[in-house]
């Protein structure tokens, strides 16, 4: 699906004239996308709504989709997302079941028209969305998925931001506001 746009157009690969007003943020994800493969950036809970922390740089090193994670303990995602970002062939509809003792972790494709509202420094890092993303889905204490229960303890991006229900992760979201038509 995303193949036809592998040509990457990174901060890394191509000079686009901005490369002395990068701050510290992104000197940081440079770095660790040129010393590991990809970095993981943060978005802390806040009173607005829970976190989320999603891959910079997998598209870049390997071609293999980036990685997001929403509504755990931050520290908590960035470790999965460590653990996920070393593996290769990752795709939609598997089931990762030893990264979380005792819960496995499916993957499931990002519908494009979420990018602005979740993934601002990976636009800024590729400069060319859409870049193929993976949502990592975990389960509730039961062992049940949200498409299961109907669950928003975590957004449902595999669908298009007009099929998802109204809830915290589509209103006042950092980059853009998402509606729901009616």
């Amino acid at each position: 699906m995303y193949e036809a746009s592998r040509i990457c157009r990174c901060v890394i690969c191509h000079d686009h004239g901005d490369r002395d007003d990068y701050d510290a943020a992104d000197q940081g994800v440079i770095g660790n996308v040129n010393e590991f493969g990809w970095s993981v950036t943060g978005v802390a809970a806040d009173e607005q709504g829970p976190g989320w922390s999603y891959t910079i740089g997998r598209w870049h090193s390997r071609g293999e989709p980036e990685l997001a994670m929403f509504g755990l303990d931050l520290r908590v995602m960035q470790s999965c997302l460590n653990t996920l970002g070393q593996r290769e062939g990752l795709a939609d509809g598997q089931s990762q079941d030893d990264v979380v003792k005792g819960y496995p972790l499916q993957l499931r494709t990002v519908e494009p028209g979420w990018f602005k509202a979740f993934f601002g420094q990976a636009i800024w890092f590729y400069r060319q969305p859409p870049i193929p993303f993976l949502e990592v889905v975990w389960p509730d204490r039961d062992g049940a998925f949200p498409w299961e229960t109907g669950s928003l303890t975590q957004p449902h991006l595999w669908l298009p931001p007009a099929e998802h229900a109204p809830g915290v992760w589509t209103q006042d979201v950092p980059g853009e506001l998402i509606t729901r038509e009616p």
